[in-house]
């Protein structure tokens, strides 16, 4: 290589290197008029349909704006005390000989167990929204286990055993909890079954793509030593796959415990009994102690069994799995 030659590629590489500067700012400058141009779009169509919803609503939107906060202040409690009052079920003394009617009947929920001992009433109905969450895991987990391996790319025995059950599991993901609630309610009258059937047959399509999706992505090794020796798909699950997949879906299940609890609570509103009912009742009523109660045995509920859930899911998958790898 001679001295000219060298010269030339010393000048090339800054003629390069602005070329890239360039490019690079070009493309950014066009990003960024492709964003506002996006957002442009979106504000012109949040305006344009917040403007028919106004003139379609005969409450008037923009004229009731002012009194948005208005509902809220309803449910501020006159004594602060009257919270914890109807968390446990303890007699109120602005409810004393019959005055304040419903709102302060807060002894008559208790739910007796053993003589004077008794469950306050809202506990009771965090229990059974608890216990609707927990079973509709169990039967979501119990079903999608076995559908995630028919429906995996790499371990369904055979195409139209897998396209017919991502349909199916796709069908039963489609429709939200609140509205499967809604038809067997309707079928099997108010209560906590319905609830059940709702959230479990959402959680087996919820869960059976995610566990297919981690079982598409296992070593293979295990299951082509199992075929070799002539084991039969279900010998190759279990000995091959699900050992590998087990930590995935677990910590999957536990995630979609967490789900399904607020999901229950929901539920509750369209009678599927638990919390979520009683907490409909009593913001429609306007009892503002009793509201901040279930708000706030809901609110430590949930933390709660986040936390439990978080715990529980290190243990079993391992605390290497939440570190961040070098």
């Amino acid at each position: 290589m001679t001295i000219a030659d060298t010269q030339l590629k010393m000048q090339a590489a800054p003629q390069s290197a602005r070329d890239i500067g360039d490019a690079w700012s070009k493309m950014v400058a066009r990003r960024r008029l492709y964003t506002g141009i996006g957002l442009l779009i979106l504000l012109v169509a949040f305006v344009s349909s917040v403007r028919f919803a106004d003139e379609s609503n005969a409450g008037h939107f923009f004229d009731r704006l002012p009194h948005l906060f208005d509902f809220l202040s309803w449910l501020i409690p006159k004594d602060w005390a009257d919270v914890y009052r109807a968390l446990f079920d303890l007699p109120s003394p602005n409810g004393a000989n019959g005055v304040g009617g419903e709102e302060f009947n807060f002894p008559l929920g208790r739910v007796y167990v053993w003589g004077d001992f008794y469950i306050p009433e809202y506990f009771e109905l965090m229990i059974i929204t608890i216990n609707v969450a927990l079973v509709s895991t169990i039967i979501g987990f119990v079903f999608a286990l076995p559908l995630s391996f028919l429906a995996a790319r790499n371990l369904s025995p055979s195409n139209p055993v897998r396209l017919v059950t991502k349909r199916v599991m796709e069908f039963l993901r489609a429709f939200p909890e609140i509205v499967i609630a809604g038809l067997f309610s309707a079928i099997l009258s108010i209560g906590p079954i319905a609830a059940i059937i709702a959230v479990g047959l959402h959680t087996i399509g919820a869960l059976g793509k995610l566990f297919y999706e981690v079982a598409e992505n296992i070593d293979m090794k295990p299951d082509e030593g199992m075929r070799a020796v002539g084991a039969s798909w279900t010998e190759r699950v279990r000995f091959g796959a699900l050992p590998q997949v087990m930590p995935n879906f677990m910590s999957y299940a536990l995630l979609r415990l967490e789900i399904n609890v607020r999901a229950s609570t929901i539920i509750g509103a369209v009678g599927g009994g638990g919390i979520g009912e009683e907490l409909k009742l009593s913001i429609s009523r306007g009892f503002g102690a009793k509201t901040v109660a279930l708000v706030l045995l809901l609110f430590v509920t949930i933390i709660a069994v986040d936390q439990f859930s978080a715990w529980l899911r290190r243990r079993l998958v391992g605390e290497h799995a939440f570190l961040l790898q070098h």
